[in-house]
């Protein structure tokens, strides 16, 4: 069994690459659960303001590889069964971590949108909308603080997101049969 761990700055595409990924038979696991559900154990609603410290917070405790680490018995369940997808990938760390756990089983796919584009998703979503500045912001603290270009430079395969869904979905349907 294998398990691709799809990175990408916020809004370039990542839970929709895992999604289709999903209806390739592959097991979704969402790093961001970790933080929702720590989100909602403090009583708090599902907004970027809440979240942030919540998950810098996470990190503090358990290390910069915290949602990988965190997530491994999930993964290890999950790959008893079908090939798994992580959604959400962040920190070099994460990478790392994963990488030294599963080796050659392991794949880094990276989802790439102009700033613009992203933007633009962001701003405009129905779930998990940020405004301009949230998001610019967002970007700053996964570069600056979660060392993100790294595993975006590591990917062993990358998706451009720049047309239609049904493009997106041919792109991942290829990297999925060049994984069988």
């Amino acid at each position: 069994m294998k398990i691709v761990a799809v990175v990408g700055m916020t809004g370039s595409g990542k839970s929709e690459v895992a999604r289709f990924f999903s209806a390739g038979g592959f097991k979704v696991i969402r790093f961001g659960d970790i933080t929702d559900e720590a989100v909602k154990e403090k009583g708090l609603s599902l907004t970027e303001e809440n979240e942030r410290p919540v998950r810098e917070g996470i990190r503090k405790e358990h290390g910069m590889a915290a949602y990988a680490r965190l997530s491994i018995p999930r993964i290890d369940e999950a790959l008893k069964l079908s090939n798994v997808v992580v959604d959400g990938l962040y920190s070099w760390e994460e990478y790392l971590y994963l990488k030294n756990s599963y080796g050659d089983r392991f794949f880094i796919v990276a989802v790439w949108s102009s700033p613009q584009d992203r933007y633009g998703r962001l701003t405009s979503r129905k779930v998990r909308s940020l405004s301009l500045e949230d998001a610019i912001g967002r970007d700053r603290a996964e570069i600056e603080n979660l060392n993100k270009g790294g595993p975006i430079a590591m990917a062993d395969f990358t998706i451009l997101n720049t047309g239609s869904m049904s493009d997106l979905k041919k792109q991942v349907e290829r990297i999925i049969a060049r994984l069988r």
